[in-house]
């Protein structure tokens, strides 16, 4: 994590990571101000702090109640030498808990992450730089030995080479990439999460069987998804990109909807139009660029080639970002081994949803088969000791497809977890399950995993897919565990050279009827390959993109951040708006205007619903706003403070509003006052009588004043689009 240090008055300085900010001072004798604690009495906290956290995982995973735990720490200082210093730390426990449990808090104050840093006597390395916002090394773990060359399937280059040249791709971008966490919590399974240093939303997870596979992982996925956009999608690039030559790509064309709003002709072939309207209901407009918001410029859309005859097809930005995430994009050593990933991926996805959906129950990889692999037998071995059952399945139905399936099953809750890998080798595909299972989770993060179920409708239901894309949190029948498999078992093998390799998986889709769509970036140095399967490897359905696309941001961004600046008519109407819209009202702003707020301001946390209660006030319109208000706490999972406030609104509109008991808000303002605090209850009755409009939401405006993180996130594209745009100059 990078912490960058400001100075202050006087002896305060403020630390600033993530979108945090700490304020430290000194004490009046050492000639500060006493006004914030010491950066030594953060880091004595910190510890504290941290022990007392993982005591609440403990007991909230067991549902022990805290409110009777209590703990200190004390620190014993050695009187020869000062810095060696004894952490004692004390925990009190009540007397109905039970001797396992008091044996399991203390083990848990164990694992407290700062007190395993100082005992592993962490490395201090001090250096001057001529700046540090330019100092674009990479934040990275050496991890291998110079010299050394690690060959794994699939890689055409060694994993050290392979590190060394993403490595440098990213440090000439000008990105800080920093590794977050690691996770090794069972043998020959490592985990990784790294991110940009200064612009810590755009970040990735990688895994393999050894922490150097694993940082390749990490490293690819950052490099394809900065070749693919995915860090940017739905995101407002400002008015100044917006307004670039090009906004995504230099090769990319606008084009403009016919007289009555129809498709251009230009974008699309007959195939995808078959498939991405098939009711006649795409319009146009539906396909308007949500980043850059110029519907004037058109439909901005990009090519790809079409697998069967080589020919340029146009595919608008809109479309793909609003179906397919991240699905079937990857950066390799060479164009054949991304495209052999990205079709492994699209495989991967796609039979997982089918046996998910037709709740299909997979053979059993027999026990000979797995002996062929000790490695993976070890990690396994290791989940089963820990009293996690686990199932290798054959994933390939029949032999057809290069996938896989590890199902977990967690006897302490219930839940189940069936990871999915695809490879044209069975054992890479095995691993991939594997790792993927443990990708970025503990022990403990198998306690929330969702339990199987016979309710078919669940587990068809089109979010279920989207919840397994994203985190494989979604649910799985229990006709998946039945002992009859609906398919033979094969040890099947697709796999030979990455050229041979993609040959082979481009053959399989053209069995299946399908048609392959590729674009291939390689303007950051290294080859990133996007494949499009229309019908197949959509991660959302197509339905989408008339129903809930993300271009909706368009009919309310600029009005919602111009909020503090409209009139009562545009208020009006653009409450007008959003009723008609019939949009979820739990939905976050965010969300629907693609702003990446602070998430720890009211902004961050505004949704829907908030913001028609507010425009209501600002409105005058008391009566509407009292019945959002009620929803709003009877489903608010804001802060505290923000709970508060909206309780002491409640109340003052119930006073002010109730003409039959004739209530007079004089009459219960003092305790109301002892109950909510005179600056809170001030802000209500102010957003009643009109006299404060938003209460909490900060102005800003369509140049995204004030919105840090969000900045952040454009200068982070901002290194992108400079690097496309002097390459093609």
């Amino acid at each position: 994590m990078e912490i960058k240090v400001n100075y202050l008055d006087n002896l305060r300085q403020e630390a600033l990571f993530d979108d945090f900010t700490v304020i430290t001072d000194q004490p009046i004798r050492y000639k500060g101000d006493g006004s914030a604690p010491g950066p030594f009495d953060y880091f004595l906290a910190s510890s504290a702090l941290c022990a007392a956290y993982f005591v609440r995982v403990y007991c909230n995973a067991r549902e022990i109640p805290t409110e009777n735990i209590r703990l200190s720490q004390n620190n014993i200082v050695d009187p020869e030498n000062r810095y060696n210093q004894i952490f004692k730390i004390q925990v009190e426990l009540p007397d109905d808990i039970s001797e396992k449990d008091r044996i399991g808090i203390l083990r848990s104050v164990e694992r407290c992450s700062v007190k395993r840093v100082i005992q592993n006597n962490p490395d201090f390395q001090i250096e001057t730089v001529k700046s540090i916002d330019e100092d674009a090394q990479a934040l990275l773990m050496s991890g291998t030995v110079e010299g050394e060359s690690t060959w794994i399937e699939g890689k055409d280059l060694p994993l050290e080479q392979t590190i060394a040249n993403m490595t440098k791709i990213l440090s000439d971008l000008g990105m800080k990439i920093e590794i977050a966490s690691w996770r090794n919590i069972v043998p020959n399974v490592w985990s990784l999460h790294i991110r940009d240093a200064a612009s810590p939303m755009c970040f990735t997870n990688g895994k393999g069987a050894t922490k150097e596979a694993a940082l390749c992982s990490a490293l690819g996925e950052f490099i394809e998804r900065l070749s693919c956009n995915f860090f940017y999608n739905d995101q407002f690039f400002g008015p100044e990109l917006a307004a670039s030559d090009f906004v995504h790509y230099p090769n990319e064309k606008w084009f403009q909807p016919g007289p009555h709003d129809e498709l251009p002709a230009e974008v699309l072939d007959d195939h995808c139009r078959a498939i991405f309207d098939p009711e006649g209901e795409l319009r146009g407009s539906h396909l308007f660029d949500t980043n850059s918001g110029r519907t004037d410029r058109g439909i901005v859309s990009l090519p790809f080639v079409r697998r069967s005859d080589g020919e340029t097809v146009w595919f608008p930005s809109n479309l793909i970002e609003n179906l397919y995430l991240s699905n079937g994009m990857s950066a390799g050593n060479t164009i054949a081994e991304a495209q052999v990933q990205c079709l492994s991926e699209i495989f991967e996805r796609a039979v997982k949803r089918q046996i998910i959906e037709q709740e299909i129950a997979l053979p059993d990889v027999p026990e000979t088969v797995l002996a062929k692999y000790p490695g993976i037998q070890e990690g396994i071995a290791a989940l089963e000791a820990q009293g996690f059952p686990v199932l290798v399945k054959d994933a390939s139905l029949g032999g057809q497809f290069p996938v896989a399936c590890v199902t977990l099953m967690n006897p302490r809750t219930g839940g189940v977890f069936a990871s999915f890998g695809a490879h044209p080798s069975l054992q890479v595909a095995i691993e991939r399950s594997l790792t993927e299972l443990l990708q970025g989770r503990s022990f403990e993060g198998m306690n929330d995993l969702p339990p199987p179920t016979f309710n078919s409708q669940a587990v068809s239901e089109p979010n279920n897919f989207v919840e397994h894309f994203i985190d494989s949190s979604g649910v799985i029948s229990w006709r998946f565990f039945n002992a009859s498999a609906d398919v033979e078992f094969v040890e099947w093998d697709f796999s030979g050279s990455n050229d041979e390799e993609a040959a082979s998986l481009f053959g399989i889709l053209e069995t299946e009827g399908l048609e392959a769509y590729v674009a291939i970036h390689e303007d950051l140095g290294a080859p990133v390959c996007r494949i499009l399967v229309p019908g197949y490897s959509e991660v959302y359905p197509v339905e989408d993109l008339v129903w809930d696309n993300t271009n909706m941001a368009l009919a309310f961004r600029e009005d919602i951040l111009n909020l503090h600046a409209l009139d009562d008519e545009r208020l009006a109407d653009l409450l007008e708006r959003l009723d008609e819209s019939e949009l979820d009202e739990q939905m976050k702003i965010i969300t629907l205007i693609g702003i990446e707020f602070d998430e720890n301001t009211v902004w961050g946390q505004l949704t829907i619903l908030e913001l028609k209660l507010l425009v209501n006030l600002a409105l005058g319109q008391p009566e509407d706003a009292l019945d959002q208000v009620e929803m709003f706490l009877q489903f608010n999972d804001n802060t505290v403070e923000r709970g508060l406030f909206y309780q002491a609104l409640l109340a003052v509109l119930q006073i002010t509003l109730d003409d039959e008991l004739e209530l007079e808000l004089d009459d219960y303002r003092h305790n109301l006052m002892r109950m909510f605090s005179e600056e809170t209850l001030n802000a209500v009755v102010g957003s009643v009588d009109g006299s404060v409009r938003f209460y909490g939401l900060t102005p800003t405006n369509l140049q995204l004043d004030g919105l840090d993180r969000h900045h952040r996130l454009l200068e982070s594209y901002g290194k992108l689009h400079a690097a496309r745009a002097a390459r093609q100059a």
